[in-house]
């Protein structure tokens, strides 16, 4: 249940950034990716915090919760509910932000916004490097997180703030190529809320790419904490 309220809020208030920008007549239209990025490492300290409180992990994102059961004693049986709670959080924080933002939806032509709202792609198509470009960045983000995790530990009601930072910092530095998804649930769950929620002239979910945001964050998340299990034992 932690993993599910942090993830539905991590997306409501990420991808709720992502229409407040992009979606036509809404009054943060055309706000640009200073605020996208600003947006979604609130939304990560928000559920990140939000999610430990209720009991969860804080991992919010099926390739962390991944490797941190490859290499960092977290407990196998809790993949399963970990992720499954993930997916539905990021199901129905999508469809929260769809019905908030249902009228600006409607008054948006471009169909490519539309989607952009509900999961990435890539700036320019290209399955080698835009594969390279979500596993790099995720692997940023484990092995940052990884490497906060005492210094977090003493920050009190602060210990959401370290990977929120980081966050921010990969959307600034990396987010050029894909739009760092960086996180399974995050992209997919989404793309299957725009699939299925009767939105107003909508194109197609780009299910060619959707594996590219699964599989990328899957390797840079292991890759990254085997790195640190490596230089830090």
């Amino acid at each position: 249940m932690g993993e599910l309220i942090g993830t539905a809020l991590l997306i409501i208030m990420g991808n709720g950034v992502v229409a407040n920008v992009v979606l036509n007549k809404t009054k943060g239209n055309n706000g640009g990716l200073i605020v996208i990025t600003f947006g979604w490492a609130m939304a990560v300290f928000m559920g990140v915090y939000i999610s430990t409180k209720l009991g969860g992990g804080g991992h919010l994102n099926p390739a962390v919760t991944i490797a941190m059961a490859a290499f960092n004693s977290f407990d196998s049986a809790l993949i399963l509910p970990y992720i499954s709670g993930q997916l539905a959080g990021a199901f129905l924080g999508a469809v929260l932000v769809w019905a908030t933002y249902k009228l600006h939806f409607d008054a948006t032509e471009d169909k490519e916004l539309k989607l952009a709202v509900f999961c990435t792609g890539p700036a320019i198509p290209h399955t080698g490097f835009n594969l390279l470009s979500e596993t790099i960045g995720t692997a940023v983000l484990v092995f940052a997180a990884l490497s906060f995790s005492p210094a977090a530990s003493s920050l009190g009601t602060l210990d959401a703030l370290p990977v929120s930072l980081v966050v921010l910092g990969i959307g600034l530095s990396l987010g050029g190529p894909t739009g760092y998804a960086i996180n399974p649930a995050r992209d997919l769950a989404p793309r299957i809320a725009h699939f299925i929620l009767p939105i107003k002239n909508k194109r197609d979910s780009n299910w060619g790419y959707s594996w590219v945001p699964v599989l990328g964050p899957i390797i840079g998340a292991v890759a990254a904490a085997w790195l640190y299990s490596m230089v830090a034992s």
